[in-house]
């Protein structure tokens, strides 16, 4: 550690550490974000499904949770990285906008990294990469548009409405 002076004459300490610390830069910055993204999804695949698992989480100040809920762990988790904070964010927006789906979104961006870390390793540009998903998400759009199928209701007919608010709300029971 050193004390040096600026242009002003106000004094500034000069870490020696510092020169030890390397930052990441390239592929294995890029790999580094997408690990920690990963790592955010894998603690939350376990609790998806039907027969998926509780987590016990504790916070700081020893309150203990059970719960399977994947907006409830995200909210309890303390992340630092800011691939992993986007991933927290994408599950509350999740259910600000939906009010469902919170795990499904975050493993599904997991799974998402992990391929893209794949194509990364082989060489393919992160734009192309990108490009490739923008592509299969409007294929995939398309797909759904084509064999979605409409339920007419109305006052005199209920049921297809009731049948599917029984569907979704199934699991919130």
């Amino acid at each position: 550690m050193a004390l040096a002076f600026d242009e002003y004459g106000r004094p500034f300490i000069i870490l020696k550490e510092q020169e030890q610390k390397t930052r990441l830069s390239g592929l294995e910055a890029q790999k580094a974000n997408i690990s920690a993204g990963r790592a955010v999804s894998r603690i939350l695949r376990t609790s998806l499904g039907p027969k998926g698992m509780d987590k016990m989480l504790q916070s700081p100040d020893g309150d203990v949770t059970i719960t399977n809920d994947g907006a409830t762990i995200l909210e309890q988790m303390d992340v630092n990285n800011q691939i992993a904070k986007l991933m927290v964010e994408l599950s509350r927006s999740q259910d600000y906008e939906i009010g469902d789906g919170t795990t499904g979104v975050v493993v599904m961006a997991g799974a998402l990294l992990e391929q893209a870390e794949r194509l990364l390793e082989r060489g393919i540009h992160p734009i192309r990469i990108a490009e490739g998903y923008e592509m299969a998400s409007r294929i995939a759009v398309e797909h759904l548009e084509r064999i979605a199928q409409k339920f007419d209701f109305g006052p005199t007919n209920i049921e297809p409405l009731v049948q599917t608010c029984m569907t979704t709300l199934s699991s919130k029971m």
